[in-house]
């Protein structure tokens, strides 16, 4: 268990969840990983909960907000300063979906691109450091990019965050002064053509196998069986909306 009150710049810091079914939602993941879901945080926010396990933030859900919009989970980094992060991200290839924002006094965000295609979150922390407990069972442990365009992302993440890709057989890992904080992979040949890359958050899991098929007696997919590679054992699963995640044990 690793409880948190502050991140380093180029730290994931945070996940949330667009989904078109928030009661349902949230009612799936309180049975995987027994979070409980905050006041609903109004009409000025979209409609933001926070999600929390033992009473600490460990992720955010909202209903999505057009037609069409992706049912995703979104990996948030954390930064000391978004407008020059999003100079970073320009200069460098990547594109600006959301320019930076106030979040109230909670903080500042923005959402780019990077030039793979691949979104992700920036938030310049306020009042709200991210999440407030990682490295626990049911709690975000690791994100993951998945990619086709790695000659052009490893790169463009060492300018925006100062990551230095530790480079492997079949695997990259996204260091920061010296430890891994995020990974990349090549995206598997049998993905369709039209599937955009993306990054996937993991959450802790002592048994992978036995976690993805309580997602699955909850109504979710297991769409990768527990899995031992590389010194870890994972699964991958969907929830019932579709929206994709990991299961990982790193010390199996």
């Amino acid at each position: 268990m690793t409880a948190k009150t502050s991140y380093q710049p180029g730290e994931p810091t945070w996940i949330d969840l667009a989904t078109p079914n928030m009661d349902a939602t949230i009612a799936f993941y309180a049975g995987l990983f027994g979070w409980k879901a905050g006041e609903d945080a109004g009409e000025e926010f979209g409609g933001y909960r926070m999600l929390t396990k033992d009473g600490k933030n460990v992720a955010g859900v909202m209903p999505v907000m057009y037609p069409g919009q992706p049912t995703v989970w979104s990996c948030y980094v954390s930064v000391d300063d978004a407008d020059k992060t999003t100079a970073l991200v320009t200069e460098n290839g990547g594109n600006v979906f959301a320019a930076p924002m106030d979040v109230a006094d909670n903080g500042r965000m923005a959402v780019f691109a990077d030039p793979s295609g691949a979104a992700f979150g920036v938030w310049q922390p306020h009042q709200h450091i991210g999440a407030e407990l990682i490295d626990e069972e049911g709690t975000l442990s690791w994100i993951e990019l998945s990619t086709r365009a790695q000659d052009k992302v490893l790169p463009f993440y060492e300018s925006v965050f100062g990551w230095q890709p530790k480079v492997q057989e079949g695997y990259t890992e996204f260091q920061l002064g010296g430890r891994s904080v995020a990974g990349c992979m090549d995206m598997p040949p049998t993905m369709p053509e039209q599937m955009p890359s993306y990054w996937m958050p993991y959450f802790d899991a002592q048994n992978p196998g036995a976690m993805a098929e309580k997602a699955a007696s909850l109504g979710g997919t297991v769409v990768v069986p527990q899995t031992d590679m590389g010194g870890v054992r994972f699964s991958v699963v969907q929830d019932p909306n579709g929206s994709t995640f990991g299961l990982l044990n790193s010390n199996p």
